[in-house]
């Protein structure tokens, strides 16, 4: 199916409403209007995806007693955390929007943060989009509904709950919260804002899904009615933007019923609920451009919620959005040679490397994720790795005293002579490297072999010579100097 990409400047057209002889301004929607003002009003403040409660709460704590939002706190978290919300315009369209209820799922969270700025600015040509949304529309807030685990970047909240999974009974304090803002509130429209793991992909494709989107059901027959088919109109609107940033980028996520889902309980409650995951895209590891595409659909959503033009899309072309599959890993090595016991066999590797939170950094472990048949599988990165065998690599038989002592250019020499790893003499107080070498001080790396759940160090070597390196899931071409970051770690 093709979509239309609007692509133009702000048109505000007077139209006649229907049967009234006044005017009304039609806002349509433009993707480089939006993207300007992503870049304008940006939070520079928050610039990768571990921030914490301290990093937000002055950013919001500094808009109490402005004229924009109203900002009042909700209650505490399990651990004494403030949960705040902000509301904006007094228009009689009631629209809820939170976000973080997982603490390692932050993008929209960074999203709203450059939206309030936006809202808040004056003087710039688009008053009169703030105006409409002022109006039309009341914007309830809830960033960071888990300070918690958004602190240590964990799922589940301090009572190790997931709080997605308590809108039913209201166990936690923090689920509480949120079904007490929406008795409160009231809301007609809602939006259900999430991050999901980076190795979804669009069926039959290598695409990453970078965004899923979903008008949750509110019953198990998964029934339409008039409330869930505006949210599904709402996520036709948000896809017709995406396809052009992320053409077949966009897939849907699993819609089966859950009573004890927030979603899909607001969406029986009676607010058209969309569920917006933000999923992976290569090159952005920090969703820096996700989190732009969260803009651009959040607040063109929110525009076409406060004039009710989502009402002209088509509930079919919702169904016509793929759901999305789970087929995608860091890196996918196709046709490797490998031999066990004399006997000689190929295979496709499969490879991910798991993120470990370390404060406001990371660093990886990586694993060999699936071994076989892969030929559905697809990778970030890839190689057909016919002609080449899988190599073991050897520790460098020098020890270090410091990784300082390790240039990228030694590096690479070593890894060309069959060396994945290095020793240093002693643990150094900052662990976290960017050497593509396994290191380590006393835990020596395991003996690498081409099985499931094992570490991914090794080499791919034609005639006994290594012409690639696995090192801690990254994939080097040793032909070339790498142009890649890798969030190594001493062991």
């Amino acid at each position: 199916m093709r979509y239309t990409i609007y692509l133009f400047t702000v048109i505000l057209m007077a139209t006649a409403c229907q049967g009234i002889g006044q005017s009304r301004i039609i806002y349509v929607p433009d993707t480089a209007m939006l993207a300007n003002a992503f870049e304008t009003y940006r939070e520079q403040s928050i610039t990768n995806r571990r921030f914490k409660h301290a990093d937000i709460e002055p950013l919001i704590l500094v808009r109490r007693g402005s004229a924009v939002f109203d900002v009042t706190q909700l209650g505490i978290s399990v651990l004494k955390k403030p949960i705040y919300q902000l509301q904006y315009g007094t228009g009689p369209k009631r629209v809820m929007l939170w976000s973080q209820m997982h603490g390692n799922e932050p993008t929209a969270t960074m999203a709203l943060m450059d939206l309030f700025n936006f809202l808040e600015a004056t003087g710039d040509g688009l008053d009169s989009i703030r105006n409409l949304l002022k109006t039309q529309t009341s914007l309830y807030f809830i960033p960071m509904l888990n300070p918690d685990g958004a602190d240590v970047y964990t799922r589940r909240n301090a009572m190790d709950v997931d709080l997605n999974r308590d809108a039913r009974s209201g166990a936690t304090v923090e689920g509480r919260i949120l079904i007490d803002a929406a008795k409160t509130v009231q809301p007609s429209y809602a939006f259900n804002l999430h991050d999901m793991n980076i190795y979804y992909n669009v069926p039959g494709t290598p695409n990453p899904v970078t965004i899923a989107l979903l008008a949750p059901a509110y019953n198990a027959e998964r029934d339409i009615n008039d409330v869930r088919g505006s949210a599904m109109q709402i996520a036709v609107s948000m896809n017709r933007i995406l396809q052009g940033y992320v053409p077949g980028g966009v897939a849907k996520y699993d819609d089966t019923y859950s009573p004890r889902a927030f979603g899909d309980n607001f969406q029986s409650w009676g607010a058209s609920t969309v569920l917006i995951e933000s999923g992976g895209y290569k090159g952005d590891p920090e969703k820096q451009f996700i989190r732009k595409l969260n803009f651009i659909i959040i607040l063109n959503a929110l525009i076409e919620i406060a004039q009710n033009s989502f009402a002209q899309y088509d509930i079919n072309e919702y169904e016509t959005i793929p759901f999305s599959d789970s087929k995608l890993s860091d890196v996918l090595l196709r046709h490797v040679g490998a031999s066990r016991d004399s006997i000689g066999y190929k295979i496709d590797l499969s490879i991910n490397r798991d993120e470990q939170t370390d404060g406001h950094d990371y660093y990886v472990r990586s694993r060999i994720t699936d071994v076989g048949d892969l030929a559905e599988n697809y990778g970030y990165t890839e190689l057909d790795a016919e002609g080449y065998h899988f190599l073991p690599g050897k520790i460098y038989p020098t020890v270090f005293n410091s990784i300082d002592d390790v240039s990228l250019e030694q590096a690479m020499g070593f890894l060309r002579q069959g060396y994945c790893a290095i020793q240093l003499a002693d643990m150094p107080d900052e662990r976290h490297h960017g050497l593509p070498l396994v290191v380590f001080n006393q835990q020596a790396p395991s003996p690498a072999s081409p099985n499931l759940g094992r570490a991914a160090n090794f080499f791919l070597a034609r005639n006994g010579v290594p012409a690639y390196a696995v090192v801690n899931g990254y994939l080097i071409d040793l032909s070339a100097t790498p142009g890649e970051v890798f969030k190594n770690y001493v062991q």
